[in-house]
């Protein structure tokens, strides 16, 4: 459909958020990169060689800051206020549950895990 969906979008460490409009983009891939180019002093890598996608097709990206190499992970959080790895589900179920987007440190989202399976069988 028409109109916007924007979301905030927040950087460990970053100074500033920002805000992006979901329907502007197509994939995980697309936002992703357009992620790492407004916060410009991180880079993105894909998680398969040359961008080729991994966990069923799904793109799992990491951030890292070019000055001391620590690794960041993209997560959102879900319509039930649950934080959530970014690719753990389809492209339309993300853009449909995002309320906002987190660029969190690796070490702060251990314990953070695809549940979109768990989800849907606690309510049947």
């Amino acid at each position: 459909g028409f109109g916007c969906l924007y979301v905030k979008v927040s950087m460990d460490g970053a100074p500033y958020l920002r805000k992006v409009d979901l329907k502007t983009y197509n994939n995980y891939k697309e936002l992703s990169s357009a992620l790492g180019k407004m916060f410009s002093c991180f880079t993105i890598g894909q998680c398969g060689s040359h961008g080729i996608p991994c966990r069923d097709g799904l793109f799992e990206s990491r951030l890292m800051d070019l000055l001391n190499g620590s690794e960041y992970v993209l997560t959102y959080e879900d319509k039930d206020g649950d934080w959530m790895l970014f690719g753990d589900v389809p492209w339309e179920m993300f853009t449909d549950s995002c309320r906002r987007l987190r660029i969190m440190k690796g070490s702060d989202a251990i314990g953070l895990a695809p549940r979109a399976m768990e989800k849907c069988k606690n309510r049947d």
